[in-house]
């Protein structure tokens, strides 16, 4: 996280240094638009083509302005030696020329040239002309050093989580439990309505022992005595 927060702070700080030296250049060239066409010139006073590139490149590196003047014979030394690169960009500064014309396309898109039409002047047919067979671009200051996202930890040596014990084996399972027995039904209950049950029947009496054998019949009673 640390370093994706230097990373946009970088970006915010080249981007802020590009729109400064774009404010920079739009203000020297603003002043010297309108003056003439000067062959070899190289002052405020008027330039040709190449010594309008020069002031461009000049300032864009950190340059005096008005020092190291270049001509289309060695501008392509002359730009390597300030840090430009071939080929074009879209948001740089790019410069392009032939034998004998040169002009310059700013980072915002604005054509500036010298010779087209009269002297310095923004505006004009900039470094993407077709006539132009070299172009070179000034890369943006970080341009590629920003650093990325960090990417995300790989773990090493690390062991893999041991798998779970098998489980039982189905044919060592116990038998399964013997069904419970049926419950008894419930009688129903009698109706609050119904008459009572009779009650039980009395006990017979025991039957009289029988006499033993020989033993005299039974005499009658013997009358009452007499008063």
């Amino acid at each position: 996280m640390a370093r994706t927060n230097f990373g946009r702070l970088l970006i915010l700080f080249v981007m802020s240094q590009l729109m400064f030296v774009l404010a920079t250049l739009m203000t020297l060239i603003q002043q010297m638009s309108g003056t003439p066409y000067v062959t070899g010139g190289n002052s405020p006073a008027g330039t040709d083509c190449s010594g309008l590139a020069s002031v461009v490149s000049n300032l864009a590196t950190d340059r005096p302005a008005f020092s190291g003047r270049f001509n289309t014979g060695n501008e392509e030394s002359a730009l390597l030696a300030r840090g430009f690169k071939y080929g074009t960009a879209p948001g740089a500064l790019v410069i392009g020329w032939n034998g004998g014309h040169t002009a310059v396309t700013l980072p915002d898109g604005t054509p500036v040239s010298s010779g087209e039409g009269g002297g310095v002047r923004v505006g004009g047919g900039g470094a993407y002309q077709p006539q132009f067979s070299h172009h070179m671009y000034l890369p943006v200051e970080g341009e590629g050093d920003a650093p990325a996202d960090d990417p995300a930890p790989v773990l090493v040596n690390m062991l893999a989580p041991a798998p779970p014990p098998p489980g039982p084996d189905p044919a060592d399972a116990p038998p399964p439990p013997p069904p419970a027995p049926e419950a008894a039904p419930v009688p129903e209950a009698a109706p609050a309505d119904a008459p009572p049950p009779p009650p039980p029947a009395p006990e017979a009496a025991p039957a009289p022992e029988a006499a033993p054998a020989g033993a005299p019949e039974n005499e009658a009673p013997a009358p009452p005595a007499a008063a």
